[in-house]
């Protein structure tokens, strides 16, 4: 492709960070890229800050709702 630094492997840890970011489930990422265990899954798989603020914000609302039904 002729972009420095590019691999073609950058293309499949974004298409399965993009995936599990929108919710698809390990097996679901695993077929998505034909893999045979969760290891080879987990290799493309990264964290985001983005995502990993929008589950502290979803365990915030659940703690809330939580406090807020006690009597």
């Amino acid at each position: 492709m002729g972009l420095a630094g590019f691999h073609f492997h950058d293309l499949r840890r974004t298409d399965n960070t993009l995936a599990a970011a929108s919710g698809a489930s390990t097996r679901e990422l695993m077929h998505r890229q034909g893999h045979a265990t969760m290891r080879a899954a987990l290799i493309y798989q990264h964290a985001t800050g983005e995502r990993d603020r929008e589950i502290a914000q979803a365990m915030d609302r659940g703690i809330a709702g939580s406090a807020r039904r006690r009597p």
